[in-house]
């Protein structure tokens, strides 16, 4: 399953956030994301808030990767489908 995640960092937190997240390795990213596969991450460092999509057999790794992160932002999650997953389904509704 692919999920879009939105993020906006609480205020207090901006620096903190990105400091923390600017001195990650390829390592601590991979043990951050657990059962999750990062497809891409995009952020607005003036707004300070985000989007990502990732991917996970079910809700509960990405949830779980969020709560790595839950103390300093609020994030969103939307599942959503690819254009071939989305023509597959129109397919078949005919």
């Amino acid at each position: 399953m692919k999920f879009l995640v939105q993020w906006r960092l609480h205020d207090e937190h901006r620096h903190e956030a990105l400091a923390s997240f600017s001195g990650m390795s390829a390592e601590d990213q991979a043990a951050d994301l657990g059962d999750v596969t990062l497809i891409g991450r995009w952020h607005d460092l003036v707004g300070f808030t985000g989007v990502a999509i990732c991917e996970a057999d079910d809700a509960a790794a990405v949830s779980n990767w969020l709560l790595n992160w839950n103390a300093i932002l609020d994030a969103e999650v939307t599942p959503v489908l690819d254009d071939e997953e989305t023509r597959a389904i129109g397919r078949a509704r005919g």
